[in-house]
């Protein structure tokens, strides 16, 4: 599958040096780094998922929670919802 993607000047000279350097083709170095950055962008996402998680449960063991009737309330007032909603 081809992708175009539109890069300034400036950041395509920078990624033809590091292929070069690397002696790799741009196009791997370039499919390489976008990889990277999306494996770090779902390590960072499950991490916060994670933390957010936790602090639900710290928070429920805390005492610190309310009724999803007294949630729903909430939101039905907030974005002006139907009662039956």
């Amino acid at each position: 599958m081809a992708i175009v993607v539109s890069l300034s000047p400036e950041l395509e000279a920078r990624l033809r040096e590091k292929a070069a350097q690397q002696g790799q083709d741009v196009s791997f170095v370039a499919a390489q780094l976008l990889l990277e950055a999306v494996l770090e962008w779902e390590v960072q996402d499950s991490e916060a998922a994670i933390k957010g998680i936790q602090q639900g449960l710290e928070d429920f063991e805390a005492g610190r929670f309310r009724s999803f009737d007294d949630f729903a309330d909430e939101q039905r007032r907030k974005y002006n919802l139907p009662a039956d909603s």
